[in-house]
């Protein structure tokens, strides 16, 4: 027998996987628009660069978003079932999309640097406030030394690293891909290409570079370990199941309820990799240090977007692969939430810098977040889906306006000192950050509210009663510290060297983007309640 004749057979036994283009071109338009970029920053002469990634990233993140919009009510599986494409997935994919566009918008941002001095001691001058032209957040070149003679005549050279558009967009069609995953393999190379990106964007900062590459150091080598967790669990998964598909390894469950041993320990491996996305206790000790180092708006960005991608990946995980041991896992999504929500609560007490402040508030929210899952049904994916999209828009709008407040060096005034009396000098500005601190804490009127009353409302309804007055509790713990900030910037007298304020046109759009959807989703949240009680829906 020759070759051939073992050629026949074996072509015959796997046959190529049938694919669903339609279904996968959010995410294809998205990788699609990456690689136009990467071509873009190879070809193009500099200055027609940063127009051309401007027209890819916004064009190609809403014709996504369009495309997601087109595939609602669809549910099927495709790439050999590898990617599930039901109502979570696309609702998540959709607000993913809209942040993103959000945080391309706080990126693209070339008008952030004040360019002249305060006019006296303790007044406010408009001219303090004059735009800069043609200034990023970003280092202008990347492989400088910081503060070496390279980086000075790159600045000189009006350099700009405006592959930070193509890299975002790469972030962004990892975390589409990550909550549509149907088995581990495709979770993990999503985990990988929304990772990647982002460690390198970390590091980019054009101010502070040294603390920048610090937390691009940090949030790599510990994204590094927690990734080997998570191929470890898939192994143990593996092991149980014989199959990396969701619906086989809940099978293998189901047919095997008194032996899954492996299940058990292969799901504890694989929530390390899930909760570090998250930042969830005991795996949030690169939130405060990678928050504060990183550019503010890539802070912004992943703050919103990661924490939306990585909280769908779980819950698909916990809802349709290992369902069948809910009495196991619920008791430990609990001990995290109750955890986290704790640790974030009171470290938020006891910072000095917003944008550290804003990190643990991040971890609080992690908490918060999962107490949806540990209902374990339709009700608490549906809270979930709510609360995802509304804190991840007045996440990104809080960062945009710390972004705005600066020293006249150029620094931004992160020190909340220096917060003291914004409210005087700037109203609207102060105003905007009271309304994001206020719905970070829950009260009425504000889509924070509204999302943690149908988390803890979802959790009570199935019988973690412990759970939701922790949960309260650490709200009212969490409004003492926003409240703090909202009276130091109304009611306590501005400092003698006081911070001044730059407008950009890009920034501020986000902000006023931002407040105006926390103040609807707080005011008329039916309608996207009830979008996500249709949208709560898995393939199996």
């Amino acid at each position: 027998m020759n070759d051939f004749d073992f050629a026949v057979p074996l072509a015959a036994a796997a046959p190529a996987p049938s694919i669903a283009y339609g279904s996968l071109s959010p995410m294809l338009i998205v990788f699609g628009a990456a690689v136009l970029g990467v071509l873009a920053e190879a070809f193009l002469a500099r200055h027609l660069r940063y127009p051309a990634h401007l027209v890819l990233s916004l064009g190609g993140l809403t014709a996504a978003l369009l495309a997601v919009v087109l595939l609602a009510g669809t549910e099927s599986t495709t790439v050999a079932g590898a990617v599930a494409i039901d109502g979570v997935t696309l609702f998540l994919q959709g607000a993913i999309l809209v942040v993103s566009i959000l945080g391309v918008l706080f990126i693209a941002e070339r008008g952030a640097e004040p360019q002249q001095q305060r006019s006296g001691p303790g007044t406010w001058s408009r001219a303090a406030a004059t735009l800069g032209r043609g200034v990023d957040a970003f280092t202008p070149q990347a492989s400088a030394v910081p503060g070496s003679a390279t980086e000075a005549a790159a600045i000189r050279a009006g350099f700009a690293t405006t592959e930070v558009f193509p890299l975002t967009l790469l972030a962004v069609g990892g975390l589409l891909l990550f909550p549509a995953s149907n088995d581990l393999l495709t979770m993990f190379v999503a985990l990988e290409v929304l990772s990647l990106p982002l460690y390198l964007l970390c590091g980019l900062a054009r101010r502070k570079r040294l603390l920048s590459q610090e937390a691009a150091l940090k949030y790599f080598l510990l994204g590094a370990f927690s990734s080997a967790f998570f191929l470890y669990g898939v192994a143990l998964l593996y092991g149980q199941a014989g199959t990396v598909g969701f619906a086989g390894i809940a099978d293998a469950i189901a047919q095997q309820p008194d032996d899954t041993t492996l299940a058990l320990l292969g799901v504890a491996m694989l929530a390390v990799g899930l909760l570090f996305k998250i930042g969830a206790v005991p795996f949030q000790s690169w939130v405060p240090d990678v928050y504060q180092g990183a550019p503010t708006a890539i802070t912004g960005f992943m703050a919103a977007a990661t924490k939306i991608a990585a909280v769908g990946a779980l819950v698909r995980v916990l809802q349709v692969a290992v369902f069948g041991l809910r009495d196991e896992w619920r008791p430990i999504i609990a001990a995290v939430a109750i955890a986290t929500m704790v640790v974030g609560a009171v470290m938020a007490i006891t910072q000095t810098d917003v944008k550290r402040m804003l990190a643990y508030s991040a971890v609080a929210h992690a908490g918060f977040l999962l107490t949806g899952p540990v209902a374990a049904d339709d009700r608490g994916v549906a809270a979930v889906l709510f609360y995802l999209p509304a804190y991840g828009i007045g996440t990104l709008g809080a960062f945009a306006v710390v972004s705005l407040v600066r020293e006249t060096t150029g620094d931004e005034a992160t020190g909340l000192a220096r917060w003291a009396g914004l409210g005087r000098r700037s109203p609207w500005l102060a105003t905007v950050f009271a309304l994001f601190l206020l719905s970070f804490a829950g009260l009425p009127l504000t889509s924070g509210f509204v999302s943690k009353f149908v988390v803890f409302e979802a959790a009570a309804s199935a019988g973690a009663a412990p759970l939701v007055i922790v949960g309260v509790l650490c709200s009212a713990i969490a409004a003492f510290f926003y409240l703090r900030v909202i009276v130091l910037m109304f009611f306590t007298d501005p400092p003698a060297a006081a911070p001044v304020l730059v407008v950009p046109r890009l920034t501020t759009a986000v902000i006023a983007i931002s407040a105006a959807v926390t103040l609807v989703l707080g005011v008329f949240p039916q309608p996207v309640l009830d979008l996500a009680e249709q949208a709560a829906t898995f393939v199996r």
